[in-house]
């Protein structure tokens, strides 16, 4: 397995995906508008950045991230917005393969932390982070507003 950033050429393969979380949190599962995906990823300004994991031509999975600033102090955090592993992958190591490749870009980039939400409803996602020893942050309230 080869976890490593999506490049252009990936687009389809992120549209697919993403439709699959959409389907996974019980959403409509077409694929996502490659145009967006494009223009989000790889566009002037892109918005984040995407890492695959691919076993030779399969992919995984996809780990979703972007930097905030400020985090503490001055300094910056990544900030994981999605983590997905198809389901005929899961169990093999897949999401513990990103979370490291996640912390290896954090510390490349000069960060202080890594943060991330998970649903509460999603027990597979919240046993994987306490298996790795994270606990949860309990400081903080999460809002969202539609714009």
């Amino acid at each position: 397995m080869e976890i490593s950033p999506a490049t252009e050429a990936d687009t389809n393969t992120i549209s697919v995906l993403l439709g699959e979380i959409e389907g996974y949190y019980g959403g409509d599962s077409a694929p996502a508008d490659e145009r967006q995906v494009r223009t989000a990823l790889f566009g002037a300004r892109p918005h984040a950045t995407v890492l695959l994991a691919r076993d030779g031509d399969d992919v995984l999975g996809l780990a979703s991230y972007t930097f905030l600033w400020p985090a503490a102090g001055a300094g910056s955090s990544l900030y994981l917005k999605e983590l997905y592993v198809r389901e005929s992958a899961r169990r093999r190591g897949v999401a513990r393969a990103f979370m490291a490749a996640l912390n290896e870009a954090a510390t490349a980039a000069g960060c202080s932390r890594v943060e991330w939400t998970a649903d509460t409803d999603n027990p597979p996602a919240l046993a994987l982070y306490e298996a790795l020893g994270v606990e949860q942050h309990q400081g903080k309230v999460f809002y969202r507003v539609s714009v």
